[in-house]
């Protein structure tokens, strides 16, 4: 089945990538305000909100790779975008929404949270403390790619 692409970005990919961007912007502001100065705030059981600044990819890795990381996060984005023109599922484009905002709002802090182009840390404070530090872009990224895979799956019955 061959699907006319739309002209735009469908209503639910703007909505998923406008409120997990404005969310993490948000909740990262709230997290260098309250955990500044080794500040720890413990929630519930190993639930722990905890400052952490990271230069590298996912999970802390490969630090100074952050240029190269931002700048692929940018096309991913692009790309993602361009392609769910194509898509017609609701869980499909709402998907590619939460991806799209995670990525940019980690760019985001790639770009403004350091000195010089791409040299920024982003911001992670989620912190159950037998799993990485994370935030809400993270959260954003992993869920999309989730719901994606869940559509593709979806979509081939």
């Amino acid at each position: 089945m061959t699907t006319t692409p739309r002209r735009g970005i469908a209503p639910a990919t703007w909505i998923a990538m406008l409120v997990v961007l404005l969310v993490d912007l948000l909740t990262k502001e709230w997290a260098l305000n309250r955990l500044s100065g080794g500040r720890t705030i413990d929630v519930v059981w190993t639930l722990r909100f905890n400052l952490h600044f990271n230069t590298g990819i996912a999970f802390s890795q490969m630090t100074g790779f952050g240029e190269f990381v931002g700048v692929l996060a940018i096309i991913v984005a692009a790309v993602l975008l361009w392609w769910s023109r194509k898509q017609e599922l609701p869980m499909a484009l709402t998907a590619i929404g939460l991806i799209v905002g995670g990525a940019l709002g980690n760019v985001v802090d790639r770009l403004f949270r350091g000195e010089g182009w791409m040299h920024g840390a982003v911001v992670d404070f989620v912190d159950f403390q037998w799993f990485p530090i994370f935030n809400v872009a993270d959260m954003g990224v992993t869920v999309g790619a989730s719901l994606l895979v869940l559509s593709s799956f979806r979509s081939a019955r």
